[in-house]
């Protein structure tokens, strides 16, 4: 679990470690994938997924997806450092951009 730790900590510093460490208990199927341990953001598909399931689905936001689509930008490109995008940490900054960190608790 410390390189999902690491992955979330490089984009939010002051993350709650807790919260990492349940995202990882919860997402490990996805994070022993490579692939899928990581967000695409030239991927139209991939966007919708992240919107749907994890935006709408877990978090329950109800947001327009045109807002919801404009927070996920937002946060791939605070992201943009010619790395690829760690799943976790984008669900993270997403989740504390929207206010719902206590939903991944």
């Amino acid at each position: 679990m410390s390189d999902a730790r690491e992955s979330v900590l490089e984009y939010a510093p002051h993350a709650d470690v807790a919260i990492i460490d349940k995202m990882a208990a919860t997402y490990r199927l996805a994070l022993s994938n490579r692939d899928a341990s990581l967000v695409s953001a030239s991927d139209p598909e991939e966007l919708k997924t992240v919107r749907e399931n994890f935006l709408k689905k877990k978090l329950g936001l109800t947001e327009s997806d045109a807002d919801l689509d404009k927070a996920i930008a937002e946060v791939i490109a605070a992201m943009k450092n010619g790395k690829p995008n760690p799943r976790l940490a984008v669900y993270y900054l997403l989740a504390e951009k929207f206010g719902k960190l206590d939903v991944l608790k």
